[in-house]
């Protein structure tokens, strides 16, 4: 209970400290170097280590583990949420490439129109493509940047994109191709998702459905077992 209680108050110390609201000054006061500003946290995190550490030295070295691997768990599910978001929106900017193309477009002047059309992040692969060929680079070469602003998604796209500019190869049915691969990739992660949400569920099933279910039914039935047992 102790322990329950010191990370509930530690908990709600530092949202305070962080959402708290900003003075109401009419003069605005220094603001402090950056270095220190950086060095707040760690000096809460420490204090609030200590304190567990004589509450429950358990959960200290749990709370210790937590912070110093928040970081970069946070930053891999944000690059992997990027990822899937990508691959997601593949199928649509092929089409878009595919129209573009078919209406007599060539590469170059589809990629400069995906620029302002596509949405993000593949806008600004797109727009570092087209800054790079105004600066005199080949179209085939500047394409090397898709891969490097979008990962693995992008490399099929770019190969077929610089294969056209290098070899003079149709590129017409291959985008096409490789929209049927992208729709097949989207449509494989949908099905992956729909196949997690049973496991999704069990959070506010166990957590929410049972304890109400046991408060609702056999809290009621045990109260009146032991009330007759006292009679």
């Amino acid at each position: 209970m102790i322990a329950l209680v010191g990370v509930w108050l530690a908990v709600v110390g530092g949202g305070a400290w962080r959402w708290r609201p900003a003075p109401a000054r009419l003069v605005t006061p220094r603001q402090p170097p950056a270095a220190v500003r950086r060095l707040r946290v760690p000096v809460a995190v420490g204090v609030g280590c200590v304190v567990l550490l004589f509450v429950w030295p358990p959960l200290a070295i749990g709370v210790v583990g937590v912070v110093s691997m928040g970081p970069s768990l946070a930053r891999r599910r944000a690059e992997r949420r990027r990822t899937l978001a990508i691959r997601r929106q593949l199928p649509d900017v092929v089409d878009l490439l595919v129209v573009a193309i078919s209406a007599g477009l060539t590469p170059a002047l589809a990629i400069d129109c995906l620029a302002a059309l596509a949405p993000d992040p593949f806008a600004g692969a797109f727009d570092e493509v087209r800054g790079r060929r105004r600066r005199g680079q080949r179209l085939a070469d500047a394409l090397d940047v898709l891969p490097q602003r979008l990962g693995d998604p992008a490399r099929a796209l770019a190969h077929t994109l610089a294969s056209t500019e290098r070899y003079g190869t149709p590129v017409g049915p291959a985008l096409e191709l490789l929209a049927h691969d992208a729709r097949r990739d989207r449509r494989r992660l949908a099905e992956e998702a729909a196949r997690t949400v049973p496991v999704k569920l069990c959070f506010p099933l166990v957590c929410c459905t049972l304890p109400a279910f046991v408060l609702l039914t056999i809290a009621p039935l045990v109260a009146g077992a032991l009330r007759s047992l006292q009679i």
